[in-house]
């Protein structure tokens, strides 16, 4: 019986460049937020909005966040080393659980304020805080948007995005919430609207930890289509079956898979190719559904 082995890397370029665009976006976001969360605390404090200080609390948070995801985002692009065969990507997947516990965590302490809030109502101070909620809204905007759309196909990064934009919903709610009470003087407005935010935060960051931890066990990412994958292999020239084929994550953005491949080698033959040539499609066709790390194992099965 007749085995070949390939180990297949590529698209080294494309992560080199994604992983510098994310280096960037960390990088604006932290100074962004970190600008925001100063401007927020004096604002805050000086004309005594609890509300506004608690988004600025949270944003604290972002800074946080974002500070773990960046370093694990710079540690995941150092070689392979020692005993970190793999090399490091696995702390991307590290940082995206803990971001999701701060973003969960974040919810909780929103939702527990705003009850007590809502048995002592504060006064608020309608314009300064307004308009510190304003630069809110804009500045988690801004910073999500500079992740740009590849956020998606990380979890890392989408655990960042995440905290942008839920924290953008809070500064929606302490503006929106700020007019109000200025029209009418109800105070429990700031509260209520507190609740729904911080069960929204927590609805969100559940989701988050589900995958997180999903990921950090070794399941194949959600983007991943198992079906479709072993498909994929079933469907090249000369193989008969597929087995002990596994997936996995080795950062939030690199998908690594093994697998057996077997072949029958007169059909094979049959249509002239060569065992390279179909590891050579097989990667090519992984790569496709976005597998750029893989070790294929053939061995000759004829039919019987």
């Amino acid at each position: 019986m007749g085995q070949h082995h390939d180990h297949g890397h590529h698209d080294h370029g494309h992560h080199d460049q994604a992983s510098g665009h994310a280096a960037r976006a960390f990088r604006w976001s932290i100074a962004l937020n970190s600008g925001l969360t100063a401007l927020q605390l004096v604002v805050g404090f000086g004309f005594g909005s609890l509300a506004l200080i608690g988004d600025a609390l949270h944003n604290l948070g972002d800074v946080v966040g974002l500070g773990l995801g960046w370093g694990a985002d710079q540690l995941s692009r150092r070689p392979a080393a020692g005993r970190f065969t793999y090399g490091y990507g696995r702390s991307t997947q590290m940082a995206s659980l803990l971001n999701g516990l701060l973003t969960f965590s974040a919810g909780v302490v929103v939702v527990v304020e705003a009850i007590q809030r809502l048995f002592n109502p504060v006064p608020l101070s309608v314009a300064p805080v307004a308009w510190a909620a304003a630069a809110g809204i804009g500045i988690n905007l801004l910073s999500a948007r500079l992740f740009g759309h590849d956020h998606h196909h990380d979890l890392n990064q989408r655990a960042a995005v995440l905290h942008l934009l839920t924290d953008a919903a809070v500064s929606v709610a302490v503006l929106v919430s700020a007019l109000l009470v200025g029209l009418t003087d109800w105070l429990w407005l700031d509260a209520v609207t507190a609740i729904g935010v911080g069960a929204a935060v927590i609805w969100s960051a559940s989701g988050l930890l589900r995958e997180a931890v999903a990921i950090n066990l070794d399941a194949a990412p959600r983007h991943v289509d198992l079906t479709q994958v072993e498909a994929t292999l079933a469907a090249l020239p000369g193989v008969v079956e597929v087995e002990e084929l596994h997936v996995w994550g080795l950062s939030t953005s690199r998908t690594a898979l093994t697998s057996h491949l077997l072949i029958d080698p007169a059909q094979l033959a049959s249509q002239r190719l060569k065992p390279n040539d179909l590891l050579t499609l097989a990667r090519e066709r992984l790569a496709a559904l976005g597998i750029r790390t893989c070790t294929l194992q053939l061995e000759d099965r004829p039919r019987p």
